[in-house]
């Protein structure tokens, strides 16, 4: 990397801490840590990280409090928040998503996996500073026009329907990330408007029948995520 990158780790178990802390420093990154919620806080404004790995169970203020108070400030809107979650909870990883959370990690850690994420969750970002400036996402092997509402792949043009197309802009926004449903209803159909529960399921199908199944997967339980 030609410039450092700096990760906070939030973890109040020590161990786990100096695991993490180890293994990203080992591969380049500078890593500042805090052991819980209220030193979280304090650390990401004194080294204004661009990515904080947050573990959700921790005493007094747990990680999605942390994350909720962070997006409150327009000043960590964009920086990357990744959860730490025991592979069993469900609830936690639904409320640290709804709260703004980009993905989660799940325990116990594996360091390649860890490292593997964590890179993804930087190239993203730094893909979506790029398309920000463009109409066009470029995305597996799909062009999708902001624009123009027009998706095409290779010669092919796909024809979709205005929610369809909302649907699939905003899942391949952040490739990988997991959206939970009620972000999904609140971003694409809004939060005045009444629609039945089976609306999103509706509409996932309708594109997995014009896309194809691969690009669309669905985690039970939370929500949905874009991948290729």
């Amino acid at each position: 990397m030609k410039d450092a990158t700096t990760v906070l780790v939030v973890d109040d178990e020590q161990d786990i801490l100096e695991f993490l802390k180890y293994n990203l420093e080992k591969e380049g990154f500078i890593v500042a840590t805090a052991n819980d919620g209220k030193s979280a806080l304090k650390e990401a404004y004194r080294v204004k990280p661009e990515l904080i790995i947050l573990d959700i169970m921790m005493p007094e203020m747990d990680g999605v409090e942390v994350c909720r108070q962070l997006r409150s400030d327009k000043f960590f809107s964009q920086t990357i928040i990744a959860f730490l979650t025991a592979r069993d909870e469900d609830y936690s990883q639904i409320a640290a998503l709804d709260v703004g959370g980009d993905d989660y990690i799940t325990k116990p850690i594996r360091p390649r996996l860890l490292i593997s994420r964590v890179k993804a969750l930087l190239r993203r970002t730094e893909r979506l500073k790029e398309e920000e400036m463009s109409n066009i996402i470029d995305v597996a092997d799909l062009l999708i026009d902001k624009e123009k509402f027009l998706v095409t792949r290779g010669e092919e043009q796909i024809e979709l329907a205005k929610k369809e197309f909302e649907l699939l802009l905003l899942l391949s926004s952040k490739p990988g990330k997991v959206f939970a449903r009620e972000e999904i209803f609140n971003k694409v159909w809004g939060t005045d408007v009444i629609v039945g529960n089976r609306t999103i399921d509706v509409h996932i199908r309708k594109l997995r029948e014009k896309l194809g199944s691969n690009y669309i997967k669905t985690l039970k339980g939370i929500g949905y995520k874009f991948e290729f």
